[in-house]
C-alpha cells in the first residue's frame, strides 16, 4: 500500500525465487527423507498444523500498523526482491509447507524432475499472481483499509485455521 504495485513486483519476484529453491530442495533433498519415513512426516505435520493455529492468534492478537502514515522510505528494487527473497525464504510456514504438499502431487517411481519442474513452475505462477492481486486489490482498498485494519488480521486469522483443519482432516501418511 505504502510503495505502489511496481515495488510489489520485484517483491513478489524475490518471494517466488525463494519458493523456488525451498521446493528444490524439499524434493530433491529434504523429500527423500519423508518418503522413508512417514512417522516422522506425520510428526511434522501435526506440527506445522499447531503452527498455523498459533500464527491465526498471532494475527488475530496482533495490532495493525498505522497505513494513514505518510512517512515512505526510498529503497532500490533489488532491495524489494532481496526482502521478497528473504521473507519467502526465512518463512516456517513455507518449509512446512512444501513437504507436507508436493510429496502427494509427485510419483518418485517415475520421472520426478518433470513432475517437480510442471508443479514448482505452476505454484510460482499461481503465488506471483495472487500476490500481484493483493498489491491491486490492497490499492482499491486502501481508503476502506484505513478505516477498518482489523478486519484483514481477522479474514488472515480465519484463512490459516482453515487450512490447518483441511491438513488435519485430509493429509494422512
Amino acid at each position: 500500500m505504502n510503495y505502489g504495485l511496481n515495488k510489489c513486483i520485484w517483491t513478489a519476484l524475490g518471494d517466488v525465487t525463494a519458493n523456488f529453491v525451498q521446493g528444490s530442495l524439499v524434493i530433491f533433498v529434504i523429500g527423500s527423507f519423508f518418503s522413508e519415513n512417514p512417522t516422522f512426516l506425520n510428526i511434522f505435520k501435526w506440527i506445522g498444523i499447531l503452527y498455523l493455529f498459533y500464527l491465526a492468534y498471532d494475527i488475530y492478537k496482533n495490532i495493525p500498523k498505522d497505513i494513514n502514515s505518510k512517512q515512505v522510505s526510498t529503497k532500490s528494487n533489488i532491495s524489494f526482491f532481496k526482502d521478497g527473497f528473504l521473507v519467502a525464504g526465512t518463512s516456517p510456514k513455507a518449509w512446512m509447507f512444501f513437504p507436507l504438499i508436493f510429496p502427494q502431487f509427485i510419483d518418485f517411481n517415475s520421472n520426478f524432475v518433470f513432475q517437480f519442474f510442471l508443479l514448482i513452475v505452476t505454484y510460482m505462477v499461481l503465488d506471483f499472481a495472487s500476490l500481484i492481486g493483493y498489491a491491486l486489490l490492497a490499492n482499491k482498498l486502501v481508503v476502506w483499509l484505513k478505516t477498518n485494519p482489523k478486519v484483514i488480521n481477522t479474514i488472515s486469522a480465519c484463512v490459516l485455521i482453515i487450512i490447518a483443519i483441511i491438513i488435519a482432516l485430509t493429509q494422512q501418511y
